[in-house]
């Protein structure tokens, strides 16, 4: 087997992650060089633009800890992203399966790339209705969100399992 044809099937994947990564910072960039932390703008009866920092996971899971946890989510994140990176080279061919673990490898490192530079992810989408708020998020969350959506719809309909 080729190698260098190999290789170009899982770097095409990787490309797609690096841009999520871009797309998700250049849009928090826009985002910080328009709004103060914590500064909001109403853009429809159901959607707001935030700056906000979630110091935790998802939710705001653990984001009142002490601090600790801004390194186990970046560990933690990189050691996900490698495995995510290992199942991409073994299985490049897998269109779904790749994109899905491209969008989720891209939203990861975005959020890493936060944590880092902030020691808090950047989150700016709200949605809320009737007084009921979802927690804000990002691009990163979101490409996230649909490779997972993606991951189970392949898991369902293809029968495999890894």
């Amino acid at each position: 087997m080729n190698e260098g044809r190999d290789t170009s099937k899982w770097l095409k994947w990787l490309i797609l992650s690096g841009l999520v990564i871009a797309l998700d910072q250049a849009t928090k960039a826009v985002l910080a060089s328009a709004f103060r932390l914590g500064e909001s703008l109403t853009l429809t009866p159901f959607f707001d633009l935030v700056f906000v920092f979630n110091r935790g996971a998802a939710f705001n899971f653990l984001s009142d800890a002490a601090g600790w946890q801004r390194w186990f989510f970046i560990g933690l994140a990189l050691i996900i992203s490698a495995w995510i990176i290992a199942m991409l080279k073994r299985h490049a061919a897998e269109k779904l399966f790749s994109a899905a673990m491209s969008l989720i490898l891209g939203g990861a490192m975005g959020n890493v790339v936060d944590r880092v530079n902030h020691g808090a992810v950047v989150d700016f989408l709200s949605f809320h209705v009737a007084g009921y708020y979802w927690p804000a998020f990002n691009v990163a969350d979101s490409a996230i969100t649909v490779g997972v959506a993606l991951m189970l719809w392949e898991q369902l309909t293809s029968g495999k399992t890894r």
